[in-house]
């Protein structure tokens, strides 16, 4: 497996599937070229590890391996998209012709220009993840059950788990260009379990990105996650009921950005806005949100769970502000959508495998710091919730209103954070939150590389980051104290 990292995309599925950059230019040629708008074949080999110990055994060993391609074809709003997992010349062609039967009627125009930029370097590796030794994998989920438990004798299962992903993707495309990636992804996550006194609580915790092994070993990193797990669950044994109703909400740097990423960030993708469907569609220019926000996606940051030397068009990834000191002044945009709207392709194309069609995505999602010491904020509230996790939520696109459940808050009283509360639940609308941010803390961090984000059946990695902010008003769901 270690040449998978070494061999370029082309010579990779050159020497595996007798598919050359020839023969795929040629299979667009005499099946898409000048008979639909856009054209492109995408193919993909991937290879999937889990590791699961629980209960101090090894519960789960697998490995995966999935190849296929894509082919879609573009006239005006039409997409045909067909797939195939046996990557032979016959099903592409086969594949061709049905993307293009369902895409060509529509008129076609010319063939979209090949995208400015140059590809990234993001996340060469010494080894990639999925080839270091198994015994070192599973002696690190020992050690991470072993400190888990270590950490309080009220801690009474752990749950460790070590994923792991090498997947080498090539785009060819009608405009007669090709580029591929390798792309590494690794996560461990920990789940701890504690009891006491008949109450048993839950804590997760857990990271990763596109990184090896190695990089849990760093400072101990898979010692801290073991322990933040065991610290969450036994922090919630003496957690009170959540306060209700509208108050100040302060929401903590790092993993609190998945509010910004579902709340808002879904709403800046091109496709809804082009639609007409997202609360942001028709307010480019506008202010949008406080003169402290800022909010960009970039999937240029080296080694994140969310970034990509190129998209899954193979438009190269970049930064894209997109509200800047409170005026909305981008969307997130794939090509086909960028076309439509006469706009520039910013390298948010993604897919969750050659069986998905591509869409308007995040990347690594966050806002900028501001200029204000964490502490000062927490001592400007009077009365109100400070969380810091979060669990599910749900938004709706179009009208912005959204529902999260904080999986680690606490209340903030007279200034002081005092007690841990469970069970609380923020309701609001995301336009709207953003208008009411008070105070930006210069604390900016991004989460520890754990994001899957959901859309239209799809799940891609990404990244989310929050410096501390406050909130002036706010719906708090929970029970009255």
């Amino acid at each position: 497996m270690t040449d998978l990292v070494h061999v370029p995309p082309e010579r990779f599925f050159a020497d595996r599937f007798d598919v050359t950059p020839g023969l795929i230019d040629r299979l667009i040629g005499s099946a898409l070229k000048g008979r639909v708008d856009d054209a492109d074949i995408y193919l993909e080999y991937c290879v999937n590890e889990e590791l699961l110990l629980e209960e101090g055994k090894v519960k789960k060993a697998s490995r995966h391996v999935s190849q296929g391609a894509g082919v879609r074809a573009q006239a005006g709003a039409r997409t045909g998209y067909a797939h195939t997992d046996d990557i032979s010349l016959p099903n592409l062609e086969e594949a061709a012709r049905q993307a293009r039967a369902i895409a060509s009627q529509s008129s076609a125009s010319a063939i979209v220009a090949v995208p400015s930029g140059r590809p990234h370097d993001l996340y060469t590796l010494p080894e990639p993840p999925i080839v270091t030794d198994l015994a070192r994998k599973l002696d690190l989920l020992a050690s991470v059950d072993q400190a888990a438990r270590a950490a309080d004798p009220r801690v009474k299962q752990v749950i460790a788990s070590l994923t792991s992903e090498d997947a080498v993707m090539l785009i060819a495309t009608a405009a007669g260009w090709t580029v591929g990636d390798v792309r590494p992804l690794t996560r461990l996550n920990v789940t701890v379990i504690a009891e006491e006194g008949g109450k048993r609580e839950i804590g997760t915790y857990g990271g990763g990105g596109r990184v090896g092994f190695d990089f849990f070993l760093e400072r101990e990193r898979w010692r801290r996650f073991a322990l933040e797990a065991a610290r969450q669950a036994t922090l919630k044994l003496r957690a009170i009921g959540a306060p209700a109703g509208t108050m100040t909400v302060v929401l903590g740097p790092g993993w609190p950005g998945i509010l910004l990423h579902e709340a808002i960030g879904h709403g800046l993708e091109g496709d809804f806005n082009r639609k007409g469907v997202s609360a942001f569609a028709g307010r480019m220019g506008q202010k949008v949100a406080s003169e402290l926000v800022t909010v960009v996606d970039d999937g240029t940051i080296p080694n994140r769970r969310g970034s990509l030397n190129v998209d899954d068009e193979g438009t190269p990834t970049g930064r894209t502000v997109l509200i800047d000191r409170g005026v909305l002044c981008g969307y997130m945009q794939d090509k086909l959508n960028a076309r439509l709207m006469g706009m520039r392709a910013t390298g948010n194309g993604r897919r969750e495998s050659y069986a998905s069609p591509p869409m308007p995505r995040m990347t690594n999602t966050f806002m900028l710091a501001g200029e204000d010491d964490p502490e000062d904020i927490i001592r400007s509230v009077t009365y109100g919730l400070y969380a810091v996790a979060f669990g599910g939520g749900q938004v709706d696109i179009t009208s912005g209103k959204f529902v999260f459940s904080a999986s680690e808050a606490y209340l903030v009283e007279d200034g002081r954070i005092t007690a841990p509360v469970k069970g609380a639940t923020l309701i609001g609308n995301g336009p709207q939150a953003l208008t009411r941010v008070g105070r930006v803390g210069h604390d900016l961090q991004l989460d520890e590389g754990i994001g899957t984000c959901g859309k239209d059946g799809q799940s891609v990695p990404v990244g989310v980051g929050l410096p501390t902010i406050r909130i002036d008003s706010l719906t708090v769901g929970g029970t009255e104290v």
